[in-house]
Parts: structure tokens; C-alpha cells; sequence
């Protein structure tokens, strides 16, 4: 009961600490927690957001990269646009390969320092289907980050434990030197979610 308790305290806490900032989502502390363990993002960079709606992790990616870097987004939902940066938001469906065109044509010939994604599918109820449908949503987002990444890039993405994440991140480490599991604090702990954090991106030999 205690344990409880203490959970949704600290939900409520960065509920209301993202209200206080301006973020538009408490998960924006989830990549910022990740930014700070793993130091993803630097100044300047050129950061690709998947599964952007409703923004917050694109607020702190353009916080990330300053003046000088560029974050564009893409979800299935519209986005409001964001102030005081370099910030472009499309809408489609990273499960639709017109998509990847699209992000493919906002880049303007460059390739992405880096790839994030907090896709989550439409939960079901049904563990099994909810994680299988996450783990089809985070190869999509890696198939992403293959096409779009420069050499040395990184990728970041949300991800259901279960039977599905070891071959998952199997796959992941064919292209990064770099691939850990991170559970941020401004994640539930009965939450099922944890993120793939993958750095130093290589082509497939």
C-alpha cells in the first residue's frame, strides 16, 4: 500500500513539475532523465522524433540542440507547433512508407544525429497483444534510424518487456556499438515500459 502510494505521489509529482515548466507531457522528464544518464543528444544536433504528439520530448530535444540544431517530428495526430525554435512537425504514420519520404524530404539531403521514439500502440488490455504490438511499432522506429542516421548517430526508443524485447534487441545491436536497457524514474515502477538506448550507429556488415 505504501509502495503505492509513493508511485503515485511521484506520477503526481512530475505531472505537476511538467504543468510548472511548460512541457506538454510528464514524459518529457523521461528523456531527459535518458539525456542525462547517456548524453544522447549534444548542441547542434539534428534529432528526428517519432511518435512526437503531443510534443513534450520534442520541447526538450529543441532545448537540447539549441539555436543552432533542428528537431523535426512526425505522429499520426496533428501537434501544435512549438515556439522559440527550429522545430518542424509532419503527420503521418511511421508504419506507412510514404512516411519515411516525407521525413526523408524535411531532412534536405542530411542525415539524423538522432533518432527517438516513445511510440506506444493503443492498449488493448491483452498484454501479449499490447507488447507484440510495441515491439512492431520499435522495429518500424528502427527501420527509421537505419535509413535516416549518420555514422556514430544514436537511437533511443520505448519499448513493452516481454518474450519479444531479447530478439528485438538483438536486432538493435547489429547496428550500434552501444546498446543498453534504462528504466527512467519518471517511469511507474508497475509500468511495463522500458527504453532502448543505442549509440555509435554502424551499417549492418
Amino acid at each position: 500500500m505504501a509502495t503505492r502510494w509513493y508511485q503515485e505521489k511521484k506520477r503526481e509529482h512530475f505531472y505537476k513539475e511538467a504543468k510548472r515548466v511548460g512541457y506538454r507531457a510528464r514524459s518529457a522528464f523521461k528523456l531527459l532523465q535518458i539525456q542525462q544518464k547517456f548524453h544522447v543528444i549534444t548542441k547542434g544536433d539534428l534529432v528526428v522524433d517519432l511518435g512526437a504528439a503531443p510534443g513534450g520530448w520534442s520541447q526538450v530535444a529543441q532545448d537540447l540542440v539549441g539555436p543552432q540544431g533542428r528537431v523535426i517530428g512526425i505522429d499520426v495526430s496533428s501537434i501544435q507547433p512549438l515556439e522559440g525554435g527550429h522545430t518542424q512537425f509532419l503527420r503521418g504514420d511511421l508504419t506507412d512508407p510514404l512516411s519515411l519520404e516525407r521525413l526523408r524530404e524535411a531532412l534536405h539531403g542530411r542525415h539524423a544525429d538522432v533518432v527517438i521514439s516513445d511510440m506506444s500502440p493503443d492498449i488493448s488490455g491483452t498484454y501479449s497483444v499490447d507488447q507484440a504490438r510495441s515491439i512492431w511499432l520499435c522495429e518500424h522506429a528502427l527501420k527509421v534510424a537505419r535509413a535516416l542516421l549518420k555514422p556514430n548517430g544514436h537511437f533511443a526508443c520505448k519499448v513493452f518487456e516481454g518474450e519479444d524485447l531479447k530478439h528485438f534487441r538483438e536486432d538493435v545491436q547489429q547496428s550500434f556499438s552501444l546498446v543498453k536497457h534504462y528504466s527512467p524514474e519518471a517511469s511507474r515502477k508497475s509500468s511495463s515500459e522500458i527504453y532502448i538506448i543505442a549509440k555509435t550507429f554502424h551499417q549492418i556488415e
